[in-house]
């Protein structure tokens, strides 16, 4: 028996014994439904996408590490430079053909074309009202606008991987140095808010590395960080004001706080303190550095998900749809991973949707996993089957699916997999899952349209996240499977 026969032997023998590959491998995919496009960059360009958006007559916009911002014709397929000598611009807004926002390292500056050739001759700073120390890790992302006007960023924490320069800007605290990731300088590790007024003030803290800012459709402000120091897992919080998100190194700067290293409370009283996450990520095999939620506000464009929003992954070829739910007061949901093939990069930095309701992705690496790029995807027409919402009951959760489903795999328990567990909140890097426990299904009922399953759980428990590995679900007629098996719901609060 030659070596190259026994290889694949051994592969199909290891799929053979896992039972979560075999159980999660798909008969369809998102790719049958979607199309990939690279997009052709110029020559010579370093394409570590920062941030990327939309001017009004069309025209695509995207800032890269090295300090270019350049424009892109969808019709022409042409680039052309807009600005450069930026300092790691890792956000964009636009604010009319003429003019954007930029979040750079240093500061928030608007940038205008003021005699319409289709390059910038002004520069302006919005604001730089924070600390910069010169750490490396002192990354600035935003700025996002609320519906009255105002705008907010997001303050990297240093890292304890390199030193700050001799020169700051800001005062400088020592007690935020010790540990992992610390906050010297103000505001770092905070959400700012800029105000129609134009002042900088502190909006919310608890942050590690929020690398992504997104409303949804009622307005509500989303942030994801990423797994670390004080972050078992990677989390999307729905941010409120003057609220504590975890981790505890920007507390130095809260007016109130004591004048104590804040890693040295004891972290029952941090636990006590913080406002948990709407989504955990688990780590891994789902999402390890989330990046950028987008709300697909394309009207349908984009395929059956409108009003729901998106999320990126530095290191996996797919972004995730975001299930959200208010459940006694608080935002909770789960996610679903939204796979568009092989053709698909990981490093999903960034991400926007076009006039058209296609979806454009800038990728990076910034040194890390990633890639490098900027890609299109757009809905090819046909409804594919999918969880469109996952909802708590008192008893489980209802499933509604994109399309009617058929009767005899629906109602199968065997099709429905779940178990729970939950990641620590310690100072540690990380958390493996703790308590990690099957759950039955104890029954399943199909509504009459055939969209929608209610599940009966034997166990739900708060602070816990419910994973559902699902089966072969087929459509009504038995042509379409489910693109997606795996879903996670970060069970926070139950349904009374």
């Amino acid at each position: 028996m030659t070596m190259k026969i026994l290889k694949l032997l051994s592969v199909a023998f290891l799929f053979w014994q896992v039972p979560e590959a075999k159980a999660l491998a798909p008969k369809d995919s998102a790719a049958t439904y979607y199309e990939v496009e690279n997009i052709p960059l110029p020559d010579g360009l370093i394409a570590e996408t920062g941030a990327i958006g939309f001017m009004p007559d069309g025209r695509f916009v995207a800032c890269f590490h090295r300090g270019e911002v350049m424009m892109y014709s969808p019709k022409t397929k042409k680039w052309k430079r807009f600005a450069e000598g930026l300092h790691d611009p890792l956000g964009v807004l636009v604010v009319n053909n003429h003019e954007i926002l930029v979040m750079q390292r240093p500061e928030l500056t608007r940038i205008t074309d003021t005699d319409g050739d289709g390059e910038a001759d002004d520069y302006q700073t919005v604001t730089d009202d924070f600390g910069l120390s010169g750490n490396y890790h002192e990354f600035a992302f935003g700025p996002i606008a609320d519906k009255q006007g105002n705008l907010y960023i997001s303050l990297n924490l240093a890292s304890n991987g390199a030193g700050i320069r001799p020169e700051i800007r800001g005062k400088y605290d020592s007690l935020s140095r010790p540990g992992r990731m610390y906050s010297c300088v103000p505001y770092r590790g905070w959400v700012m808010k800029l105000g129609k007024d134009g002042k900088l003030k502190p909006f919310a803290v608890g942050f590690r590395s929020p690398n992504g800012l997104g409303f949804d459709a009622e307005g509500k402000l989303y942030v994801s960080d990423n797994q670390g120091d004080w972050l078992g897992t990677s989390k999307l919080f729905h941010v409120e004001e003057g609220k504590f998100y975890g981790h505890p190194a920007g507390l130095i700067w809260k007016e109130d706080f004591p004048r104590v290293v804040p890693i040295t409370l004891p972290v029952a009283k941090l636990d006590s303190m913080r406002t948990k996450e709407s989504i955990q990520f688990p780590h891994g095999y789902f999402a390890n550095s989330p990046t950028q939620p987008v709300l697909d506000n394309t009207g349908g464009k984009f395929g059956p998900f409108s009003g729901q929003m998106l999320i990126g992954d530095m290191d996996h070829k797919y972004v995730i749809r975001l299930l959200m739910e208010e459940v006694d007061g608080a935002m909770q949901g789960a996610c679903v991973p939204l796979s568009f093939g092989a053709k698909m990069r990981i490093g999903n930095n960034r991400l926007v949707f076009a006039p058209d309701g296609s979806l454009w992705v800038g990728q990076n690496d910034h040194g890390w996993a990633g890639a490098r790029g900027i890609q299109r995807i757009s809905w090819k027409g046909q409804t594919p089957l999918d969880v469109m919402a996952m909802n708590l009951t008192p008893k489980g959760f209802d499933l509604t699916f994109t399309l009617p489903v058929d009767k005899e795999t629906a109602l199968e328990l065997a099709n429905y997999k779940f178990r729970r567990f939950y990641y620590e909140y310690h100072q540690a890097y990380g958390s493996k899952q703790f308590d990690v426990q099957d759950v039955a299904v104890k029954s399943v009922v199909l509504s009459p349209d055939g969209k929608k399953v209610s599940l009966e759980l034997a166990e739900m428990k708060p602070g816990y996240v419910y994973e559902l590995k699902a089966g072969d679900i087929t459509s009504e007629n038995g042509n379409k499977s489910l693109i997606n098996r795996l879903l996670c719901y970060s069970l926070n609060r139950l349904k009374k």
